[in-house]
């Protein structure tokens, strides 16, 4: 659970590969869709609190080694950011799964900022790889959480991409798969 050293008297750019695409909880005043060389966004990492139980861990998204990720990247005003760097800590950084890191990004208009960004830890106990389709699909749909089913996390998180224009086959394949085994 290592912060980094951000300063507070300037604007922060945070880039959202997952649930913060669409529940940023935070102040921005500016929005774009943006992309992080590196990383991809995967279903690696069990979760025991927000989307599963301990006993019936659930998955969630993380910013993993190797390919390309296209998100969204948030710019939080410096008023707002020692509020904004409380809420993500509070968010990202409960169990220390993911690490704190300032990343290259690309904004949609070319621009390049320097974007906080959480990525997973392979070393620690939450870090699953890369799962099978099949067994990915039973984790999310048999898993809930204090913030909900599982199944909510992935369709929500399918829909703001669809929205944005963003693909992401692996989660398109599965948020279909998963649309089909509640629909029955």
């Amino acid at each position: 659970m290592t912060e980094i050293d951000i300063p507070t008297d300037a604007d922060l750019w945070v880039f959202a590969y997952g649930s913060l695409m669409w529940r940023p909880g935070f102040e921005a005043v500016e929005q774009a869709c943006a992309t992080v060389d590196g990383y991809h966004r995967a279903l690696c990492i069990e979760s025991h609190r927000h989307r599963g139980t301990p006993e019936r861990p659930g998955l969630v998204l993380g910013l993993d080694q190797g390919g390309t990720c296209c998100g969204v990247a948030f710019r939080a005003p410096a008023a707002a950011v020692p509020s904004a760097l409380a809420h993500l800590r509070e968010r990202e950084l409960v169990t220390g799964v993911y690490l704190e890191v300032m990343l290259p990004v690309t904004l949609a208009d070319g621009r390049r900022v320097s974007a906080l960004a959480y990525v997973v830890d392979r070393e620690h106990a939450q870090y699953v790889g890369l799962l099978s389709h099949d067994e990915t699909l039973r984790r999310v749909s048999g898993s809930v959480g204090l913030a909900g089913p599982n199944v909510d996390y992935v369709l929500n998180t399918a829909r703001e991409l669809d929205r944005l224009g963003v693909p992401d086959t692996a989660l398109s394949s599965l948020a279909s798969a998963l649309t089909v085994s509640t629909d029955e």
